[in-house]
């Protein structure tokens, strides 16, 4: 049977999943908590990593190493780039990169790759493009960046400028790393809280829980058909 990796960023982005989690078993293990279960009749394994690429990465190998899923799904929020991407607005990822990371870094050394960019599992993301009129909510497929810190206007623009990207946070491109060196199929589903318009931690504080509840929803949705996959 399929199990699926679901791993958010922080508490807020978790409660979803656990509210709807049949608790089989909790195991601890570097300093974070690794929720086993069914959502759905799906078995699955659900945690969050905690903010930023280094915690994001160590829960996504242990996910792997220890809990043998098949699946790695990231979920939960983000900030809007494209300026016509508004809050509570879902972005799914189809391509993901640093932007704080030279280009060349993991193009001309390990893991060589033939772009700046770590791709998301087509198959997922060809179900994702099927079911996507389905919801009561918009949804855009396309590229997310990824770096650490909480962007204000100019770094936007300047993000905007230099990157084809719906979206931005702090922890996809390293769990996508994680998953390519792996070989796992990867997808992320994060809801805006944040854009141009509306920016600022205040509007992440303020929107994260309405924010985390649609990406939850939109990915749970999903599970059904993503497991059919593999």
């Amino acid at each position: 049977m399929c199990k699926i990796g679901i791993i958010c960023a922080s508490d807020l982005e978790l409660n979803p999943f656990l509210e709807k989690l049949e608790i089989e078993r909790v195991t601890e293990k570097s300093l974070l908590r690794f929720y086993e279960g069914k959502i759905k009749n799906i078995k699955v394994v659900i945690l969050y990593s905690g903010v930023c690429k280094v915690n994001a990465a160590i829960a996504t190998q242990i996910i792997i190493d220890i809990f043998k899923v098949n699946i790695i799904i990231n979920v939960g929020v983000c900030g809007g780039l494209n300026k016509n991407i508004k809050v509570f607005d879902t972005v799914i990822t189809e391509k993901v990169c640093y932007y704080d990371v030279s280009k060349d870094i993991l193009t001309d050394f390990h893991p060589f790759l033939n772009s700046i960019y770590f791709e998301s599992d087509k198959s997922m993301i060809n179900v994702c493009r099927k079911y996507i009129s389905k919801f009561n909510a918009p949804i855009f497929i396309g590229n997310t960046i990824t770096g650490e810190k909480f962007i204000d206007n100019y770094d936007r623009e300047y993000l905007l400028n230099n990157y084809d990207a719906l979206s931005v946070d702090m922890e996809t491109g390293s769990i996508a790393h994680v998953c390519y060196v792996n070989n796992i199929p990867f997808l992320a589903i994060r809801t805006v809280t944040d854009t141009n318009d509306k920016t600022g931690i205040e509007n992440f504080e303020k929107n994260c829980e309405k924010a985390s509840n649609i990406s939850s929803n939109i990915a749970i949705s999903l599970l059904d058909e993503f497991v059919k996959l593999f």
